[in-house]
């Protein structure tokens, strides 16, 4: 069974490692403020996830630590990135090659 796990947390840690990579990639190529969240906010959390079930097949002794950490990151992740997105929104930072603006429409004019 141990040699399972070993190959599993192997294969944790690669899969991470690529997540953790493409999102290093899309913040230096992607061109704007959204599109970058959008990369580092989904693949970063999934490559830190992935990492950290790595680290639980490994050491088993802290799996209630690991656990409650996977899951604020899998919570905490996607609303820091929606806040950030909200926060460049209103502050009206450009979007590059926008089509439309749902948001623009049923939103109200600010004072």
């Amino acid at each position: 069974m141990q040699p399972i796990l070993e190959l599993i947390a192997i294969l944790a840690v690669i899969g991470g490692t690529a997540f953790s990579i493409t999102g290093v990639l899309g913040l230096v190529r992607l061109p704007d403020v959204y599109t970058r969240l959008h990369a580092t906010g989904k693949v970063g959390v999934f490559g830190v996830v992935l990492l950290l079930i790595a680290a639980l097949l490994l050491t088993p002794l802290g799996l209630g630590k690991g656990l409650v950490l996977i899951v604020l990151l899998l919570i905490g992740g996607p609303v820091t990135a929606h806040a950030l997105a909200s926060a460049a929104y209103r502050i009206r930072i450009p979007l590059k090659h926008a089509l439309r603006d749902d948001l623009a429409e049923t939103s109200e004019p600010e004072p």
